[in-house]
């Protein structure tokens, strides 16, 4: 008998499913997007944490402190709010629900940081 898929397996299909069909990569880097699932900790399972609200600045600050700075350790603002600029534009504004590993990988990739969760 097959073993049902663990609650984490079924967000990362969740994620792979945005990268492919609102983002538009084809093969996402899968280790790359367990590293930011790992980074969200918690959060991934919390519904008012899981999602990322990118009109909110609030939010947006948050994100750079906390994932940006501290994780992915780039102390440069501008630079900071470009990749997150960047990520909610590929991910598309008109989405509302943005999932926040979903985003922390389109960060760490326009960012070229990957090495930095990874390790």
């Amino acid at each position: 008998m097959a073993k049902a898929p663990s609650a984490k397996e079924l967000l990362v299909e969740k994620y792979v499913a945005d990268l492919k069909e609102k983002v538009g990569e084809a093969r996402p880097d899968l280790a790359l997007l367990d590293a930011c699932v790992k980074a969200c900790g918690p959060s991934n399972y919390k519904p008012d944490s899981a999602t990322v609200a990118a009109s909110d600045k609030s939010e947006i600050e948050r994100v750079r402190t906390s994932f940006i700075m501290k994780k992915l350790g780039v102390a440069d603002e501008d630079r900071g709010n470009a990749a997150i600029k960047a990520a909610v534009e590929k991910y598309g504004r008109a989405v509302r629900a943005k999932h926040r590993p979903v985003v922390y990988y389109l960060i760490t990739k326009e960012l070229r940081k990957a090495a930095a969760l990874k390790a």
